[in-house]
């Protein structure tokens, strides 16, 4: 049985800003007034808005609030992996909470977090945020890919001590101080565009739990404010996420576009048969609700309200542009990120 810990003022939050005036501030304070959390590093990597200036003004409020500076990036390394062994290199914490700008976290994550740790043997635990969304690329595109990405990584098999699975969302992931220093923390992953995942990685590989699952009522993030940054976020992420190879690529394109493409077919064909118009209208309306029902399966299975299936086509559809863009930016060796470009060689991504 696992022991009790005292777990008040054990953590240090750290959260890498790059140009988030948007989101910074309710990120900060739902961290800031949590008795679990010692103290608060923003590190600004070179932000060009207000930023900044809200962080100070929030260090004003907030005695455990502390705003660093990030300077020129190192070569080979990227933005927030910069940030993050910054903040670490300054936190005082026993547990090291990496978390991302626009998350916002409930009054009890941390204690939750800590608690999950205790009872799991765990030296590493990550949330998969509950997911605002607001437009209607939003509403299509993010629950399509987090239900493929609740098969690729799911819960259980991360959770599994004897399983080489690994993952986690750096939206929030919390690790023991000493094992992120085993492992060599950020500098160990400094070029990996999916440092979340590398991370848990070099964790279980050297033998420690890691402890991943849904993190509804505990953090929320609304990932993306404007169709430009959701391409782009997108673009950099999703052919790592979705396998990080080409067969893998045409595989989830041919699963988002086929059914579609089917239902086209056969009403073609049934209009071409029977010369109506009325019954092949039916048969392609009777083929997207196919694909629909089949969706409204998954969507529950990774905490989604069934109101999102009115996007589910659009979501395909988006999804697989999205892929296909991403895959042939990789492709190029390149990818972009709040106005910096990235070599792109590693079977990783993340949004950072």
């Amino acid at each position: 049985m696992s022991q009790p810990i005292c777990i008040s003022g054990v953590v240090t939050a750290i959260v890498p800003a790059r140009n988030e005036e948007a989101a910074i501030a309710g990120c900060v304070e739902s961290l800031a007034v949590q008795k679990e959390i010692a103290e608060v590093l923003v590190i600004d990597d070179q932000s060009s808005d207000s930023t900044a200036e809200i962080v100070r003004s929030l260090a004003a409020k907030y005695s455990n609030v502390r705003l660093l500076s990030a300077a020129e990036l190192p070569a080979g390394w990227v933005g927030k992996n910069n940030a993050a062994w910054i903040g670490a290199g300054e936190a005082q914490g026993k547990w090291l909470l990496f978390t991302d700008a626009d998350a916002v976290h409930a009054p009890d994550s941390g204690e939750k977090a800590l608690s999950i740790a205790a009872e799991n043997g765990a030296a590493l635990v990550s949330f998969s945020p509950e997911q605002l969304m607001q437009s209607w690329y939003e509403k299509a595109i993010i629950p399509y890919v987090f239900t493929r990405l609740s098969r690729r990584f799911r819960f259980a098999e991360v959770n599994d001590p004897e399983n080489p699975a690994a993952a986690a969302n750096g939206q929030f992931i919390l690790i023991r101080r000493d094992v992120y220093d085993a492992i060599g923390g950020h500098a160990s992953i400094a070029g990996e565009v999916l440092e979340d995942v590398a991370l848990a990685a070099r964790v279980k590989a050297a033998g420690y739990r890691i402890w991943f699952g849904a993190g509804k009522g505990i953090v929320r993030v609304r990932m993306y404010r404007s169709f430009a940054a959701m391409w782009e976020g997108w673009k950099k992420n999703l052919y790592a996420l979705m396998g990080g190879n080409a067969r893998a690529v045409k595989r989830e394109v041919a699963r988002a576009l086929l059914p579609i493409l089917l239902a086209i077919v056969a009403a073609v064909v049934i209009g071409g048969i029977t010369e109506s118009m009325l019954l092949a209208s039916s048969v392609f309306v009777f083929g997207l609700l196919a694909i629909l029902t089949s969706y409204d399966a998954e969507l529950e299975a990774s905490g989604f309200s069934a109101r999102l299936l009115v996007f589910g086509i659009q979501g395909r559809l988006l999804f697989a542009l999205l892929l296909w863009a991403s895959y042939r930016s990789h492709r190029r060796g390149r990818v972009e990120w709040k106005g910096r470009a990235y070599p792109a060689g590693t079977p990783r991504a993340s949004k950072g």
